[in-house]
């Protein structure tokens, strides 16, 4: 190997090293970014054998709920649909049943 190559292949591997580098903290950053959020809560919905955790969903839960109240319209027209769906395929079910 003469010593162009070697300093091509040196340069690669730096090449290399700087981009497997940089895509770790891009994959780091957006992690903290946007998933970190979703995780911490999840992982508190998870953790409902604690009183206090219990507690705090119940209160979120309210809080979401007398907001959606104040609002005129609670569902956007495809939630709507996919409720009303939803409430035909078990009233359905239902009617099978009772026959």
């Amino acid at each position: 190997m003469n010593q162009n190559n070697k300093s091509d292949l040196k340069r690669f591997f730096i090449k290399l090293a700087a981009v497997t580098f940089a895509i770790i903290i891009i994959i780091n950053v957006t992690y903290n970014l946007i998933f970190a959020d979703k995780i911490e809560n999840i992982t508190k919905l998870l953790s409902l054998n604690n009183k206090q955790n219990i507690e705090i969903v119940k209160d979120k839960i309210r809080s979401e709920i007398k907001q959606g109240l104040r609002k005129d319209k609670i569902l956007n027209e495809e939630d709507k649909i996919l409720f009303y769906k939803f409430y035909i395929k078990i009233k359905n079910e239902f009617q099978e049943i009772e026959k």
